[in-house]
């Protein structure tokens, strides 16, 4: 699919993997929506790259704004055509801790915007795109839709239980998901991104960030936001790329803690 004058949603792209997923699919010709809780950087974000890029403040847990934000997409630049889904938390505790079993209601939220938000935003994008007429290229196409998971769905930590299981779910669904869309041209590929340099890690002391970066086995460094856009405008424009999860991560296997 050719990115140009193509109509995108972006989840959480206000900041990290979402923004920099914001700023390549704007340089490449894009119309973007940018959904994301987080209004201001949202809107600042959109202001700096013009006019072919809006935002909606949208919690992908609230599925009414979820919907708005889909069709405000396809009302704004005449249908849809890219969904990039890169909201998403993150929660640090064991089953067993020194204060307790786990929280359930905070196993719960990251379930509910890591995997369930992540899935209604997929079903209303396909709604949408079903609706579209085949592109002109050979292949006839009708969308595109990027998840995003986490390597912790393969070799997550101890702690991670669930994170894990919210991304696990992620990959999970990409291909009955790619099976079920092939019939609407509807391409689903998702991303099992490392260590990467987000606001997540931007808290952290520079030594640790260092630490982190030298776990990798080469390059020795925290992944840049701007190498998982550059991977999602890869998956766009290869239109064989399908019911696939793609790791971007240096070869690092997380270790048990």
């Amino acid at each position: 699919m050719n990115i140009k004058g193509k109509s995108a949603l972006v989840t959480g792209g206000a900041s990290g993997l979402g923004a920099a997923t914001v700023r390549m699919l704007a340089a490449q010709g894009a119309k973007v929506v940018i959904a994301d809780v987080n209004e201001k950087t949202g809107q600042d974000l959109a202001k700096q790259l013009g006019g072919a890029v809006a935002f909606v403040k949208t919690d992908v847990t609230n599925t009414e704004q979820v919907k708005a934000a889909v069709a405000e997409a396809g009302a704004k630049h005449g249908g849809l055509h890219i969904v990039v889904t890169a909201a998403g938390i993150g929660v640090a505790e064991k089953v067993l801790g020194k204060e307790g079993i786990h929280d359930l209601g905070r196993y719960q939220k990251v379930i509910q915007v890591n995997l369930i938000g992540t899935f209604d935003v997929i079903r209303y994008a396909a709604e949408l795109m079903a609706r579209n007429q085949p592109l002109t290229d050979s292949d006839g196409g009708r969308g595109m839709i990027v998840t995003t998971a986490s390597v912790a769905a393969f070799d997550g930590q101890i702690g991670q239980v669930a994170y894990s299981a919210s991304k696990g779910g992620i990959v999970a669904m990409t291909l009955p998901l790619a099976r079920e869309f092939a019939r609407e041209g509807i391409r689903v590929v998702t991303i099992a991104p490392g260590i990467f340099d987000t606001p997540l890690l931007a808290g952290l002391p520079e030594a640790a960030r260092v630490s982190l970066g030298q776990q990798v086995p080469f390059p020795k460094r925290l992944g840049q936001p701007a190498e998982y856009a550059a991977l999602v405008q890869h998956i766009i424009e290869n239109n064989m790329l399908n019911g696939e999860t793609i790791r971007l991560d240096g070869a690092i296997r997380m270790a048990p803690k």
